[in-house]
């Protein structure tokens, strides 16, 4: 686990999680998105403490989890509708079917999920990053886990435009993140980590 992390997450930023097994990086996704609340300190946000805060700030975050999250029965088009719905959002015919096919998986909007490959299943989930509208803030475990060259390829393209509109990102990863514009802030957690 880790301790003694002062972050500022801010606008246009995107924060590369690193650190060994068990160092906490999904724990600190999980703090980040309120889902859990810290041991010691505090998470705020403008100013309010996570995890006490109103629904609709919620509705500023995506935070996609290392296990994508996908209803298997559910058709890949279904499923990003249901995720849109989760933001509170209603997306379009139109609008899916833009998101899926920025992410070159277009043909699979009728397949079940439980028919995908693994790439297949993870840029389902990231197709969320691609509707209109994205929160600002993007809360990514592991996103280029399974992905082929493509994939990674459009993952960077996606987390350069959250930060050019002045999003935010926090992701994970085991990989060097190969994006350039903006290059991540790196943040290591070995070097915060505390005796268990």
């Amino acid at each position: 686990m880790f301790g003694g992390i002062d972050l500022a997450l801010q606008a246009g930023q995107v924060v590369w999680l690193r650190g060994r097994n068990g160092r906490g990086k999904t724990s600190l996704l999980r703090l980040m998105a309120g889902l859990t609340a810290p041991a010691a300190g505090a998470v705020l946000c403008d100013g309010q403490t996570l995890p006490a805060l109103p629904a609709e700030w919620r509705r500023r975050l995506i935070y996609i989890a290392h296990a994508s999250a996908l209803k298997d029965d559910m058709s890949v088009a279904e499923n990003l509708q249901f995720g849109a719905a989760l933001q509170g959002r209603k997306a379009s015919t139109a609008e899916i079917d833009a998101a899926l096919a920025s992410w070159a998986i277009g043909g699979l909007r009728d397949a079940p999920v439980r028919r995908l490959s693994q790439g297949q299943r993870r840029r389902t989930a990231l197709a969320r990053l691609a509707l209109p509208h994205p929160p600002s803030i993007w809360l990514l475990d592991e996103p280029f886990d399974a992905l082929d060259d493509e994939g990674v390829q459009i993952l960077c393209q996606q987390l350069s435009r959250q930060a050019r509109r002045g999003g935010s990102v926090m992701l994970t990863s085991h990989q060097a993140v190969p994006l350039r514009d903006p290059v991540p802030l790196t943040l290591d957690l070995d070097a915060h980590a505390i005796a268990a």
